[in-house]
Formats: structure tokens, sequence, C-alpha cells
């Protein structure tokens, strides 16, 4: 018969994995050397209220710095003059901490140290999947402890998102952690602020312009390329071997592992061809039977893939609308973007930014911005009808247009009409609350076309922007 880890085994894993519980010591050195990311406030707001609080999930792809944001939140905690005995961190996929349930660690972390009775405390729970039955486990310990405050994180979001949605609805205050915004790039890099100065006028989203252009480009075609992974980005480890890093440590984490074993899924061949088909066409207009086709896998296996790909945070599909903005009653098409455009870049190869498929990876870096703010991510779609292909299209509460984008790269739209005819025809048929869009590659300025006025911006200028003002919106 196995034996279980012992009392002194456990206990001697929990002070190791907590060194704040010794006074004057506080997170890892490299972990307090990465730079902050701009969700740190938003985590720390949703912790540290006088009254009780939902456990929070921390939710997000793999490697996309779940676990150091944490370390960071403990970090200021610390700095806010909690106590570090009070502070405990729970990697759950330690084998020596797997057997024990989460109540029965709770009460030893609470018998470890004397504090007055009810002193808030503050227990994070890492890579909490590997707990069965960890709803209710957690949903346990919220009612009992009332003065404690839980973060669950998984890296295993599919699970996360299935169970919370399924079982946990209303329970937990989800935060989803997305992968690395364009402004947070730059700022990881130290370039956001000789690069962007704010030029905000009135009321309204703050406004932008840069410094330089080709500079910001440069850094905008290495982000989309790169940029993805914080840790990456601070480390240099992907632009040295990205296939690796991205590949080995991100995807197949999640298609040979975590998909197959949420969903049972045999043939994990046919999901990671499927997976390839989207990443490839990412941006790219799509539909069930040439997804089937391409991949290689039948109609209904697409249908349930794509599911299990966009609870993983892999993907977003965006619907389609047609030229007056209604939408289809039975949609045969749509589109599907990469969370994060770097996977693109890692699965194939690094893009030059004169490769005709380069405008792909633009279009999927100004969708992922949104991918920061799920009230107008969910407002997206894209419209297509027989006059009119728009990238973008925001939609209001009344399904009525609020703005519409045309994503390019290229500074010949600045000039030529014919380049920009669909939003054109699409702004003309539509009553929008702001001017069409369109993305340049370095042009900026505001020109009236066929009667149209149009703002133009560059790309990288606009996807800053957009991630600016996600993040202050959060």
């Amino acid at each position: 018969m196995l034996n279980p880890a012992t009392e002194t085994e456990i206990e001697s894993r929990l002070r190791e994995e907590n060194p704040w519980w010794l006074a004057g010591v506080g997170i890892d050195s490299e972990q307090d050397a990465m730079p902050r990311r701009d969700y740190l406030p938003a985590l720390l707001a949703l912790i540290q209220p006088e009254e009780p609080q939902q456990p929070v999930l921390l939710m997000g792809q793999r490697r996309v710095g779940k676990s150091t944001l944490v370390s960071h939140a403990i970090h200021a905690l610390l700095q806010a003059g909690v106590a570090g005995r009070d502070i405990l961190y729970l990697p759950l996929e330690t084998p020596s901490l797997t057997g024990s349930s989460l109540d029965t660690l709770v009460r030893r972390f609470g018998k470890m140290f004397e504090r007055p009775a009810g002193t808030r405390m503050y227990i994070f729970l890492d890579e909490i999947q590997y707990q069965q039955g960890w709803e209710l486990q957690l949903k346990a310990l919220a009612d009992s402890y009332r003065h404690c405050r839980f973060v669950a994180v998984a890296s295993a979001a599919a699970a996360l998102k299935q169970k919370s949605v399924e079982s946990a609805a209303g329970q937990f205050s989800e935060f989803l952690l997305p992968p690395l915004t364009f402004c947070e790039f730059l700022h990881f890099i130290d370039k956001e602020t000789t690069l962007i100065r704010e030029e905000s006028e009135g009321p309204g989203p703050r406004r932008f312009v840069t410094t330089d252009i080709n500079a910001l480009n440069e850094a905008f075609v290495d982000y989309l390329n790169y940029g993805g992974y914080p840790e990456a980005v601070h480390q240099g480890g992907l632009r040295m071997n990205p296939r690796r890093f991205v590949r080995s440590d991100i995807i197949d984490q999640v298609l040979l592992r975590d998909l197959p074993s949420l969903y049972g899924i045999a043939d994990v061949q046919e999901l990671n061809a499927l997976f390839n088909t989207l990443a490839y066409n990412t941006a790219q207009e799509l539909s069930i039977e040439e997804l089937a086709k391409s991949s290689g896998v039948s109609k209904p296996t697409v249908v349930k893939y794509l599911e299990y790909l966009e609870a993983a945070f892999l993907i977003k599909r965006l619907r389609r609308v047609d030229q007056n903005a209604q939408q289809f009653v039975r949609a045969m098409t749509f589109k599907v973007y990469l969370t994060n455009p770097t996977m693109r870049a890692a699965l194939f190869t690094p893009l030059a930014d004169n490769d005709p498929a380069f405008e792909q990876l633009v279009e999927t870096a100004l969708f992922s911005q949104w991918l920061h703010n799920s009230a107008r991510i969910d407002s997206l779609c894209y419209a297509r009808g027989k006059r009119a292909e728009v990238s973008l299209v925001s939609l209001d509460a009344r399904q009525q247009p609020r703005f519409a984008v045309a994503v390019k790269w290229s500074d010949q739209v600045f000039e030529d009409a014919k380049e920009i005819k669909s939003v054109i025809e699409f702004a003309r048929a539509n009553t929008m609350g702001r001017k069409p869009l369109v993305t340049t590659r370095s042009q900026t300025g505001i020109k009236t076309m066929q009667g149209i006025e149009i703002e133009f911006t560059p790309a990288s200028l606009l996807c800053y922007t957009v991630s600016k003002n996600m993040l202050d919106s959060r």
C-alpha cells in the first residue's frame, strides 16, 4: 500500500512555498523582477475590500503570467502591511499536497500560527483543477471561512470555464487574464513613454499619438511575432526558440493533455490538425464545411472542437452581419481569431511586415486587444454583404452599429477610395456614432471620400489605443 505524504513533509513544503512566513522575507527575486501587468490593481480590488467577497477564479491561457500575477499580488499585500503569516500560497499540482483536501490544508495553515480569531487571511490556490471536485470544495471554504479571501488559479482553462459555468455560476468572481496587450508589451520593453504621447481633449476614450511611427511599427512587428507572453518578452526566450515555448509549453499541453482529459478526446491528431488550420487562417472567414474538408475532421466533430478550443481561450469566434448590420437567421460562415497572434508565428514562421499574410496578424492583434473587456468583445462582429466587407463592427444594445473598422496594412488606402469601397458602402448604409475607421501602415488624418468622412490611423497606434482604453475601463 502506498504511503501518503507525512505531516512533517507537508508542513515543510508549505514553508518552502511561503518564504514570507519568515520576517523580512518576500516573494522570489526572479518573480519580483518581472514587470507588473496592468491587471494587478484590478485583481487587488477584488481581494482587499473589508466586507466578505466571493472567491476569485483567475483564468487564462497557459504562460500568460497567472502565477506571476499572484506573486505580485502577494508582494503588494506585504507592502500594504499584511503579515506574511496571514498569506498562504498552495501550488496544488505538488505531489505532497494533492492527497489533502482544501479544507485540510487551510485548517492546517490556520493552526500553524497563533492569531486573533477572525484575522483576515489571503489564500491563493494555484492549479486548482488538480483538486477533485474543486468547485464544491472552494464554495464550502468560502462559506466556512468568511474572514478569508480566496483566489483560485487554473491553467487548464477549459476545466475552469466549463465547470464554473455549469455548476458554480454566480458563486465565484471570474477574472480573465488574457495574453499581453500591446500597451503592456511597450511597457515591458521600456518604449511606451518614448513612443507614445497622450493627446486627449474632452470626455470619452483617451487619444494618443506616436512620436516615431517607424519605431512604433518595428515594435508592433515584434509584438505580433513574439510578444504575447510576459515571460518570453522579459527573458527573450521566445525569440530564441518560439516553437518550443509556444508549441511544447502552451499548445501541446492544452491539445494533448487538458482537452483530451476533460472531454474524452481519443484522436488528438484530429484536434491538432483543426487547430493548425485555424491558426494559419486566423482572421479569415470560414465555414464548418471548409474546416472539415481542410482538416480532415467530420463536421459534427469540428463543431465540438471549436467549442473546446474556445473554452480553452485559444480561439474566439466572431459572428457575421450583413451590409445593413442585420444578423443572419442561419449563419453559414464566421471568423475565427487566435487569442494571441504570437501563436501563428510560432507554429509556422514569424512574418515580415511585407508578407501577404501579415495583415491577418494585424487584424488578429487588434481584435485580441478587445478581449480585455468582455462587454466590448461581445458587441463585435464583422460585416459582409454583396457590396460591403468590413473587418470589425461594434453593435450597441439595440443591435445598431456603433463603429466600424477596416483593418489594412497599407498606406495606399489613404490615397485610393477604391481600396476601401466596402467600408464606404457600409457607412453609407448605416448611421453610426463615429466616423468609420481605416487602419494604415503610417498615415494619419481625416478625409472625405465619395461623400463619407473617413478617419485614418496607423494600425499599431490603434492597437495601442484600444489596449490602453480597455485596461482603463477595467
